[in-house]
């Protein structure tokens, strides 16, 4: 799509007209806004994601009536046909070590997964991952269960499909070209099944928060910028949360320089949004979650390598993880109160782009020496930190934030990097974890780590000098802005929120980290 702009200036306009360079420099990100938009707008409906459609259906569609799963809980089948298909079944390797065996039968085909080594609702979740791969690459375009040819439970079917649907998200907005991938039909057929039922309601509240993390974290920075994102978070309103932007003349009148320093060198805007449900009529302390919002992240003046900056577009997935568990919660009308805060900017090397040197007097009114400007997501959590603290009163507060690139040295994609003040607060979140495959690690936190961050010329200083411990001297210096003690919790999700490869419930690419720990660890100690 080209897009064409034709001015026609006469002779008597041409003379008196003078540009300025600020003008000039306004009138064409006008014209880029403008152009962007229209192409989203294309993309938009051109734009068809493959996904996974739950029918919920009393009969078997004729489309489907062909293609029948079995999911096998254990060897005594009661179905007579199946139990004399299945004795054949348990016996095959490949079933045994794959979990899928498909067979036909009286011109009908069978597909026969193996649940038997699942224990825990979480191995049904992946055993549905991996039937949902399965359906794709086989192109089974449309097939069912029945319930009443199954021995499992309705918490472990309900699983089971969760885990499909997460699998099978993708994002493809953004290609003009696509493969020609028909959605997959699951059809899940029984006499008493129903549309609706509490747990598939609070899943598929679940799923939607996780898929919005994915969402915004899958966007490019220049369609994701702190102002797009902004107004993105006013839309949840809608589903009973109070949102409230703060933008940057209210944020410079408040004192979150430490912040606002970090975003002055880009042409979009700063922002900090909090985000709340009280679904707790009784007046309680509500828990906090706090998400770094690095729209994107050049390192500013102190600039990134080329190579690989693009992955910084997922340097808000703290602050979208915060956004995503925020609406899950809505939608399932959980019981406790909660507030959502995050910190919006870019990071530029603009004109007015912070220097190395520089010192800010950051909300909590503790100074900062800017030592590199890359280090940029701490002084945007700071600020947020302290107000959380100051404002809400929280009982708890959870920071997450893609911080530093040496928890990934330290603990690879494999956890995320956990430090807090305190240890039952640390057990309910490694618990979570493990129950949920997002898993934490606790790392240390010591006064001759706090040390490190001790300036010559200001209360602190941003980045760690002496070498070593990144990760742990960035918590450290995070910890100073938590100033009533109140338990919290930093999470360094910067080997968990984007994947080059698939992971167990997910595909390559964002993988909506921390949602599914947090929602857990609400669910199991405050509801």
């Amino acid at each position: 799509m080209i897009h064409t702009i034709k001015v026609i200036l006469n002779d008597a306009i041409k003379k008196k007209l003078t540009i300025s360079i600020e003008n000039l420099r306004n009138i064409n990100l006008f014209i880029e806004i403008i152009v962007l938009i229209n192409i989203q707008h294309y993309l938009i409906k051109i734009s068809k994601k493959m996904k996974l459609n739950l029918n919920f259906v009393n009969k078997v569609p004729k489309m489907a009536k062909d293609n029948e799963i079995i999911l096998l809980t254990q060897k005594n089948i009661k179905n007579k046909k199946i139990k004399k298909l299945t004795n054949s079944v348990f016996s095959n390797k490949l079933f045994s070590e794959q979990n899928f065996l498909a067979k036909d039968y009286e011109d009908k085909s069978y597909l026969f997964v193996n649940c038997t080594k699942s224990k825990v609702t979480l191995d049904f979740e992946k055993l549905g991952s991996k039937l949902y791969v399965f359906l794709k690459e086989n192109k089974k375009e449309n097939s069912f269960i029945n319930v009443e040819n199954n021995s499992f439970t309705n918490i472990q079917l309900e699983k089971f499909l969760h885990g499909a649907q997460l699998k099978s998200y993708n994002f493809n907005l953004y290609k003009t070209v696509k493969k020609k991938n028909a959605n997959i039909n699951l059809n899940v057929v029984g006499r008493s099944i129903k549309q609706k039922n509490l747990l598939r309601s609070k899943l598929n509240a679940l799923l939607e928060g996780v898929f919005l993390t994915r969402d915004l974290v899958s966007e490019p920075g220049n369609i994701l910028h702190p102002d797009e994102y902004a107004k993105r978070i006013v839309k949840l309103r809608k589903f009973g949360l109070k949102v409230t932007v703060y933008d940057q003349k209210r944020l410079k009148k408040l004192g979150f320089n430490a912040l606002l320093g970090v975003g002055q060198g880009s042409i979009r805007g700063s922002y900090m949004v909090t985000i709340e449900w009280n679904g707790n009529k009784i007046k309680s302390k509500p828990l906090a979650f706090v998400g770094k919002g690095v729209c994107f992240d050049t390192g500013g003046i102190s600039l990134k390598p080329a190579k690989f900056m693009e992955d910084m577009t997922y340097d808000m997935a703290g602050s979208a993880t915060v956004v995503g568990l925020m609406k899950t919660l809505a939608l399932r009308k959980s019981k406790i109160n909660a507030v959502g805060v995050v910190g919006l900017v870019e990071n530029m090397p603009g004109a007015n782009a912070q220097r190395p040197g520089d010192i800010v007097k950051s909300y909590s009114g503790q100074t900062i020496e800017v030592l590199n400007t890359d280090a940029e997501g701490r002084l945007v959590l700071a600020d947020a930190l302290t107000y959380t603290e100051e404002k809400f009163k929280p009982s708890l507060i959870i920071d997450l934030a893609t911080l530093t690139g040496a928890i990934i040295v330290a603990l690879g994609s494999e956890y995320a990097g956990l430090w807090s003040n305190n240890k039952k607060l640390s057990k309910q979140l490694f618990d979570a974890g493990e129950h949920v495959e997002e898993k934490v690690w606790e790392m240390p936190l010591h006064e001759n780590y706090n040390k490190l961050m001790n300036s010559n010329n200001a209360d602190m200083q941003n980045i760690n000098y002496v070498g070593g411990a990144g990760s742990t001297t960035a918590a450290q210096f995070l910890q100073r802005f938590i100033i009533n003690k109140t338990p919290w919790a930093h999470l360094d999700i910067a080997g968990m929120a984007f994947s080059k490869y698939a992971g167990a419930l997910n595909s390559s690419g964002a993988t909506g980290y921390g949602v599914r720990l947090l929602n857990k660890f609400i669910e199991e100690n405050y509801e």
